[in-house]
């Protein structure tokens, strides 16, 4: 059927990205506008709100109005942003100051005093949060910034702000809140022990009281942004969420053994799982975070993507062809590696460049091209970034099924399913068939659209809207080589611990 259409908002870290899409999960139009990081400090990354809703506004009416749908066509909105990006708000929503980045790792002193208390309710996020997230983020600014921390009315993530921003109403994402507030369902919501033993007993009076589920129905567009955004007033807006997480419901990747991953500049990976699973090597079990009813487990590479995009750009700086954009670069060198024998002829590349998230969880770790000679060209090591990227996405799975968690396939999102190259090493060096749905790099806008579907009434619930709105485009079958990357695979994890001493 095609008698709704959804606007699908996603805040990323360098741009807002808005998408219409009808109900059958064809994707109309997209637009998009970029916003500045600012980056105060080594560590730190900051980003102005205001910025955000400015790039919203100018890419929702360019959307609708390059797209050709009546803005009165339009069913339902929801939207997606990056997690633990944190800001302080007042009561009429204007922030006090920049947010903190997801990025941003100034709280690391913070994650390791609240890892040190032991607590419980840490047995939810593998022993300790990340420096990424908005407890330790909060505390941070309690510490450093009692001024501000005092006088917010608020201290919400981006994606609180947005729901805000659509609907004048303040809610908290469970989708958020499970994954990176230390929020567990099945034990009450929040733990007032754990946040007065690390020292934010009164924080809950700086987070909204009304937490919402994915897809529940928040209010209707207000009218001061239904004018902003060119669109009706009262428009349904559903509740949105963590970024990745959105675009697990845009891969429809909800189904037992079926793993979601998001290729990126970083990779994140989910499955969904009937019961519980404890382990300080991966994040969760998250209950209820994406459908309620199941655990969400979550592991992640902090880079992938980002590692070629370093070495191509660093091969455009010294290119006397100034002519050859990045593009053309990157194809040639992927046609490179393309041609390069399996486990390239002995180079191995450890893809920690910004540490390792997870399974190690190792934010000091570094990257390391091994194993050059004279004789290796930039397609080897081009060739040898995607294996090892793909080893340490092997490196996950294992941690997984160690713990007993049942592994079948997985589907594939974000720019990193643009590359045959890097898709075909995963598929058979993890040994798993992978399938790329359609629009697969636009997954967080997609997921955005489902839950719009649910949240309008147009679809029963996530599942039914998810199976209707996204499409398989290609499957990518393993060629039965796994075995023939099991030494280079122990080569690579063998690396780490050699040399753990020297980083």
């Amino acid at each position: 059927m095609i008698d709704a259409y959804f606007l699908g908002i996603d805040v990323g870290t360098q741009s807002a990205r808005v998408g219409i899409c009808d109900s059958n999960g064809r994707l109309i139009k997209t637009t998009s506008r970029a916003y500045r990081t600012f980056f105060p400090k080594p560590g730190w990354a900051e980003q102005e709100p205001s910025d955000w809703w400015k790039a919203v506004c100018e890419s929702t009416r360019r959307c609708v109005e390059e797209s050709g749908i009546k803005p009165s066509d339009i069913t339902g909105i929801s939207f997606d942003a990056t997690s633990s990006t944190v800001l302080a708000v007042n009561r009429e929503g204007s922030s006090l100051d920049r947010a903190i980045l997801w990025m941003d790792q100034r709280a690391v002193q913070e994650v390791e005093d609240i890892r040190k208390t032991g607590h419980p309710r840490l047995k939810y996020s593998g022993g300790q949060d990340s420096a990424e997230w908005m407890v330790p983020k909060a505390l941070w600014l309690k510490r450093n910034r009692p001024e501000q921390f005092n006088s917010a009315f608020f201290i919400i993530e981006a994606t609180d702000w947005i729901a805000y921003k659509l609907t004048g109403n303040w809610t908290v994402s469970k989708c958020n809140a499970t994954c990176k507030w230390n929020y567990v369902s099945r034990e009450g919501g929040w733990d007032r022990d754990f946040l007065a033993e690390i020292g934010l007993m009164n924080i809950l009076d700086k987070w909204p009281e009304r937490v919402a589920s994915l897809g529940e129905r928040i209010g209707g567009l207000d009218r001061k942004a239904s004018v902003e955004l060119g669109l009706p007033e009262g428009i349904p807006v559903a509740e949105g969420g963590v970024d990745a997480h959105v675009g697990l419901l845009g891969l429809n990747a909800l189904n037992p053994g079926n793993i979601g991953m998001i290729l990126g500049s970083s990779n994140v990976f989910f499955i969904l799982n009937d019961e519980p699973v404890f382990s300080p090597e991966f994040w969760g079990p998250y209950p209820d975070a994406v459908l309620d009813g199941k655990w969400l487990l979550e592991g992640g590479q902090t880079s992938s993507g980002s590692i070629v995009n370093w070495l191509v750009d660093n091969i455009y700086e010294i290119s006397k062809n100034r002519e050859a954009d990045r593009n053309q670069i990157l194809e040639k060198l992927e046609e490179l590696a393309s041609s390069v024998p399996s486990c390239s002829e002995g180079v191995i590349t450890l893809d920690y460049w910004q540490g390792n998230r997870t399974p190690r969880r190792d934010p000091r770790a570094k990257g390391i091209i091994f194993g050059l000679s004279l004789g290796h060209t930039f397609g080897h090591i081009l060739r040898s970034v995607y294996e090892g990227i793909s080893f340490g996405t092997k490196h996950i799975m294992d941690s997984w099924k160690s713990k007993g968690v049942k592994i079948i396939s997985a589907t594939a999102g974000g720019g990193g399913t643009k590359s045959k190259l890097w898709l075909r090493l995963l598929a058979d060096i993890c040994d798993l068939p992978i399938t790329v749905p359609m629009y697969a790099d636009s997954c967080g806008i997609i997921g955005s659209a489902v839950c719009a579907a649910y949240g309008s009434g147009v679809y029963r619930s996530l599942p039914e809207a998810a199976e209707a709105m996204v499409t398989e485009e290609r499957r990518i079958t393993p060629t039965g080589e796994a075995e023939s990357f099991e030494r280079a695979y122990r080569n690579y994890l063998e690396l780490y611990e050699k040399t753990k001493p020297l980083l």
